[in-house]
């Protein structure tokens, strides 16, 4: 069973930044904190990040990169990492997804998908 050699549980957390946002001038920043652990079988270090970020306006953005934020941690069976990075909207509500591509210790590569995920600011959805 190849799914439990190669699995990665994702957790996400977001907030909205008030102090750094200007929603009288379309700028809405939001911070997500995020948990990576590796639930398989087998160590894999994560290579690089695919992002989509979507406004409510429909603006559609796509991120790639290698590792997150400039590191490319390898985790063993059982071991997480944490990392808070963000981004800024047009709009005072967002979502993310996407994936994190992944390769094992014995050269296997997969995909870890990314959940979608909203950032909103408080109070805007009442």
């Amino acid at each position: 069973m190849m799914e439990n050699l190669y699995k990665i549980d994702i957790n996400v957390q977001t907030q909205y930044i008030e102090q750094q946002s200007t929603p009288s001038l379309g700028r809405y920043v939001f911070s997500y904190t995020i948990v990576i652990k590796n639930t398989g079988k087998i160590p894999a270090k994560l290579v690089s990040r695919h992002w989509v970020i979507t406004d409510a306006n429909g603006k559609t953005e796509e991120v790639k990169g290698l590792g997150v934020i400039g590191e490319q941690p390898r985790l063993k069976t059982d071991e997480s990492f944490q990392y808070t990075s963000g981004t800024v909207l047009d709009s005072p509500v967002g979502s993310m997804h996407g994936s994190y591509q992944m390769i094992a210790d014995n050269g296997y590569e997969f995909e870890a998908k990314i959940p979608l995920f909203t950032l909103n600011t408080p109070k805007i959805l009442n």
